[in-house]
């Protein structure tokens, strides 16, 4: 994309008519230690200290859904606890997008690195998808920036809304992440019902532009198009190398222009500051 072009996206999120979705590949942005970002990679530090059979061991939702049946959901969470315990260090990405007081931010992964970026401030708050296993009857719990308890009305008076619909570590070990969390969620998200109201209020006739993510299996795609949904008819995705013939269908079905570039660099041109980014930071 071109230094113009890219300037135009920057212009539209700061006016608030793009929604950034951030996937687990925008921890590649940091340089050093950080936790992990990719599903491949967290399944691998699992499955490192609990032993799952042979046949699920690189399938994040099926190993997860074995530790919780064969051993208990808080082994589970203690294991992505530790996962991701780490102390959040937000790249240029993260407060970039925190200083631009955007209504609605999305991040779709369990980190709490954008929740870090955001901290500095007072008037946000958060959204998280819970696990019904663990919270039965409930979709979604909020937080304020102090990381307490509020309640779904709180969140019309927030500047800016953190939407983390996997859950995330903090400030309450929420996950959705077993076979058996998203069976609860997508058996209701075509008719919106885990999708907050306040959420659906915010997205409407705004784009999204999808940084850091894949759309590689049927539960990424089904997220992203059940979020998007009543948006605007375009958005964005920064996706460079090969596409699977799934994800260009995807982005052709949703209206998503692809943008093939590296996103390291892409941010540089974002942000206008420079990007030094992990090594090899996704499989």
């Amino acid at each position: 994309m071109s230094a113009v072009a890219t300037e135009r996206l920057a212009e539209d999120l700061r006016a608030g008519r793009i929604i950034p979705y951030l996937g687990p590949e925008v921890l590649g942005l940091t340089p050093g230690a950080a936790p992990p970002s990719s599903p491949e990679a967290l399944v691998e530090l699992i499955t490192a200290k609990v032993t799952v059979p042979h046949k699920i061991r690189k399938n994040l939702t099926a190993a997860s859904q074995y530790i919780e049946n064969f051993k208990h959901r808080k082994i589970l969470v203690n294991l992505l606890q530790d996962a991701f315990r780490s102390p959040p260090q937000p790249s240029v990405l993260h407060e970039f997008l925190a200083g631009l007081a955007l209504p609605l931010i999305v991040d779709v992964w369990y980190d709490a690195t954008m929740a870090a970026a955001l901290s500095q401030r007072s008037d946000f708050g958060q959204v998280q998808g819970v696990s019904r296993a663990e919270h039965l009857g409930d979709w979604v719990h909020y937080f304020r920036a102090d990381q307490q308890r509020a309640e779904p009305e709180e969140a019309n008076g927030w500047v800016t809304l953190l939407y983390k619909p996997l859950g995330s570590i903090t400030p309450a070990a929420n996950f959705i992440i077993s076979d058996s969390d998203y069976v609860e969620v997508l058996t209701e998200i075509d008719i919106q019902t885990p999708i907050p109201e306040r959420v659906k209020e915010l997205r409407r006739g705004r784009a999204f532009l999808f940084l850091g993510c894949r759309f590689r299996n049927q539960l990424e795609r089904s997220y992203a198009r059940q979020i998007m949904k009543r948006s605007s008819d375009r958005h964005y995705a920064v996706l460079a190398g090969e596409l699977t013939r799934n994800e260009a269908r995807f982005l052709k079905e949703q209206g998503i222009e692809r943008i093939d570039q590296p996103l390291p660099e892409f941010v540089a041109q974002l942000t206008g500051r420079a990007v030094d980014a992990r090594q090899a930071a996704v499989a």
